[in-house]
């Protein structure tokens, strides 16, 4: 997540609204609000460490759009975090939310440390001090942060806490991905790969795949690829025959034991070494001859470099921008069916927002239910866009920005802003 991937992420995801502007006919004032945050905020964040000395941490929250209602989007703790990464993901979520029909905008926020230093001591200091920080911008019915790249369930408790304690009131409604005893969701932590999952089960329907015995590589390996492995082979019979992580990958013809990868990459810090299996490069795993390749890391994984290389005929993005602008053309005349990311990793905002209306109905609905829920807002949504995309011959991704761009401008026009 260096800082040239955020500046393209976000000036990838601004060239996307110019590529359905036509379609919509925007004027070029009303395109331009369309990319640019409504708020950013930075705050500096001084906190003590276990030795006794002041550490200071920069923070941030961009509030992207609420034309369709109280923002939403996640947390990042992460050593290279850049505000251009946390613009394109709060663009982002604007777009996702709007895609799938939520009553939400779009916002992100994040913090540049490296977690995997700090005591659970300081990160619970670092998490409050981050609410302290932004309380004024954030609450159930203005802004509602979630977990993201290294924070979860504990830190969005403590963040939830701290905001209860200086609002003076219980307020489980001010952060979702919470635990369960707080009013957490059932199947929030699986959503973003279960919901994936249930977007490539309705593309494989018009791309004639069969998902069972399916020959599946996952890049990524951390809370979306694990569970993106293990509920693809569990739950719909694929097979993963290749996975990595940061430091590398590993390939097997007769299909991964996720489980015992997961077990080993706990002992060892990586998937590398597993044995029984064959090394690979990230670089050479997005390139095997599967059915699906899922990309589930950071940002530009597929590129103008790689994009003739890859062989997979579906792509799903779990990531927030995996494929590049430039990577896109060369997928979509080479005949690969890309699932763009915010159509198919929308899973945990879409639970998310399953939480927020259990918690402000004080309810709570079992497994079942939720997962439901979201394989019929998934099903649906894919539908819309893949027959738009098909009726206009352009790819997934420009006809998911039309629906969502387009939702957006109708509700800013309703409120008089352009």
């Amino acid at each position: 997540m260096d800082e040239q991937n955020g500046q393209n992420l976000f000036a990838t995801i601004k060239q996307h609204i110019c590529t359905c502007s036509g379609n919509l006919m925007l004027s070029p004032n009303v395109e331009e609000v369309l990319k640019i945050p409504k708020r950013e905020l930075h705050v500096s964040l001084p906190v003590r460490m276990d030795d006794g000395h002041i550490e200071t941490f920069l923070g941030f929250r961009v509030q992207y759009n609420y034309a369709l209602g109280p923002m939403k989007g996640g947390i990042r703790f992460h050593p290279d975090e850049t505000i251009d990464t946390i613009r394109g993901l709060a663009a982002l979520m604007t777009w996702k939310c709007a895609l799938y029909n939520l009553p939400l905008g779009g916002a992100k926020g994040g913090v540049i440390c490296n977690p995997k230093k700090m005591s659970m001591a300081e990160l619970e200091r670092l998490s409050r001090a981050y609410i302290v920080a932004i309380y004024e911008v954030i609450g159930p019915d203005r802004d509602i942060p979630a977990p993201d790249v290294y924070t979860n369930q504990q830190v969005m408790a403590w963040m939830m806490d701290e905001y209860a304690k200086i609002a003076g009131r219980a307020s489980f409604g001010s952060i979702t991905g919470k635990p369960l005893p707080l009013g957490g969701s059932e199947g929030r932590q699986e959503a973003t790969a279960l919901g994936g999952w249930y977007a490539v089960h309705a593309a494989a329907e018009k791309v004639e795949i069969s998902v069972s015995g399916a020959r599946v590589a996952v890049q990524g390996f951390g809370n979306v690829g694990y569970n993106a492995a293990k509920i693809g082979a569990e739950t719909f019979g694929a097979k993963i025959v290749a996975v990595s992580d940061s430091k590398g990958g590993i390939f097997s013809e007769e299909g991964l034991d996720i489980p015992a990868v997961a077990a080993y990459k706990e002992k060892t810090g990586s998937v590398v070494g597993f044995p029984g299996a064959v090394p690979l490069s990230n670089t050479e795993l997005l390139e095997q001859d599967v059915d699906i390749l899922i990309p589930a890391a950071l940002e530009n994984a597929i590129t103008i470099k790689n994009a003739s290389s890859i062989r997979a005929k579906l792509v799903a993005e779990f990531a927030n921008g995996p494929t590049s602008l430039e990577a896109d053309p060369i997928l979509f005349n080479r005949g690969v069916h890309v699932i763009p990311d915010f159509l198919c990793n929308a899973g945990g905002v879409i639970v998310s927002y399953y939480e927020m209306v259990q918690n402000s109905n004080l309810d709570h609905w079992d497994v079942e239910e939720v997962n439901n829920r979201l394989k019929k807002r998934v099903s649906e949504t894919y539908r819309a866009v893949f027959d738009l995309a098909k009726n206009n011959r352009v790819d997934l991704r420009q006809a998911a920005y039309t629906i969502a761009a387009t939702r957006v401008i109708a509700a800013m026009q309703l409120r008089g802003w352009i």
